[in-house]
């Protein structure tokens, strides 16, 4: 992970660690092992320069102090994160054995949840070490870990949403038509930093049927008029993510793309609407398909209608069918549903919404009609 970290302090890392021991505690586990990543990231300010083969893992257990175990040469850095002074560092030196090290923190015994982005290697380094031990990954045993925000968190997600936001009003104006994808991706990726993103995550400019495959990579295709285009870009502002999607027009479109640019709209409303503490997620998503459903395109709805986003673009939680975790204030996700007619075109439209105490809040304010241009 790379991008500069929030401006935290070291009480605040401190708190993240001290409540993370306790609902490792409370799902029964013996304790936490953080790898870097976006999880260690939040708990400690701590991002390693380079992710290497070298063991840095981060133990959590209740009723202990926080220690880092680390490799000797990348102490120093370690030692300089916003909340090393809430840690105590273990390190290590080449040559020596890691996991024999880190063992001597754990539980023989327990069960342990693990980042989902350890190394495997890692991971059966430690097993061999203890072969009384199990694991679980954190998103299956913790999968709420960072999903609540507090008002700093919601702050910078609501600063970085204004910043695309920013970006989107800009991108509007230059011209489409005749012009390559990448051409405006490039644009688009100038713009978000422009207004304050130290990362750019995704600028996906999907021009006519590229617009049916909701990911796409951006290529060298023109841009043509009569094209719809799907644009969808996101990154990392002060530590916190972006992601937005809205769906533009070169030139005027015809009945059946303003009625299906409407269809999304209403969905993504109806998304919206079904937002408020205690639901369970899946209802989002519900919500959102059942509109497209009803009006016959429910097959080309084919994804997800959201995803979490705080320190990184995509995390839990997920509006999908089958997941019932309840929303409750301070989690933020995107609602975006979207129609894709293979080989012809495709809309999208995303905003990330926040959970406030009597339903939600947007935290992108640009239109959400069909916007034309050139």
């Amino acid at each position: 992970m790379t991008g500069t970290a929030a401006p935290f302090a070291a009480d605040d890392y401190r708190a993240r660690m001290e409540r993370a021991a306790r609902s490792a505690a409370e799902a029964g586990l013996a304790g936490l092992l953080v790898a870097p990543g976006p999880d260690l990231v939040w708990l400690t300010g701590y991002a390693p320069t380079a992710t290497t083969e070298r063991l840095t893992l981060l133990v959590l257990a209740p009723g202990q102090d926080p220690v880092l175990v680390v490799p000797t040469l990348e102490a120093p850095d370690a030692a300089r994160a916003a909340g090393a002074s809430a840690l105590t560092l273990r390190d290590w030196t080449d040559g020596k054995d890691p996991y024999a090290a880190t063992a001597a923190l754990l539980d023989t015994s327990g069960r342990f949840g693990i980042s989902d982005n350890a190394w495997a290697m890692h991971l059966l380094g430690l097993q061999k070490a203890l072969p009384g031990t199990s694991y679980a990954s954190l998103t299956e045993a913790l999968p709420m870990l960072r999903a609540v925000k507090d008002q700093a968190e919601l702050d910078l997600l609501t600063a970085a949403g204004a910043a695309a936001d920013a970006a989107f009003e800009e991108i509007r104006k230059v011209p489409f038509g005749g012009r390559r994808e990448s051409e405006v991706a490039a644009d688009l990726a100038a713009l978000l930093r422009r207004f304050g993103h130290s990362q750019v995550d995704f600028t996906i400019v999907a021009s006519g049927p590229n617009g049916a495959n909701p990911h796409h990579e951006v290529g060298e295709r023109v841009i043509e008029h009569g094209d719809m285009v799907v644009l969808d870009f996101g990154g990392l502002k002060d530590g916190y993510g972006s992601d937005t999607s809205r769906t533009v027009h070169v030139g005027e479109p015809t009945d059946e793309e303003r009625r299906v640019h409407d269809l999304v709209r209403a969905a993504q409303e109806a998304g919206f609407r079904a937002v408020r503490p205690g639901v369970p997620c899946q209802e989002v998503d519900r919500a959102a398909r059942a509109v497209i459903g009803d009006a016959g395109y429910g097959e080309y709805f084919i994804h997800r209608t959201g995803h979490g986003i705080g320190v990184t673009t995509h995390e839990p939680p997920y509006m999908i069918e089958g997941e019932e975790q309840p929303l409750v204030p301070g989690m933020c996700f995107s609602v975006e549903p979207g129609v894709y007619l293979p080989g012809r075109f495709g809309v999208r439209i995303e905003d990330i919404v926040t959970v406030t105490e009597d339903g939600g809040r947007r935290l992108n304010d640009t239109t959400r009609e069909l916007v034309i241009v050139d």
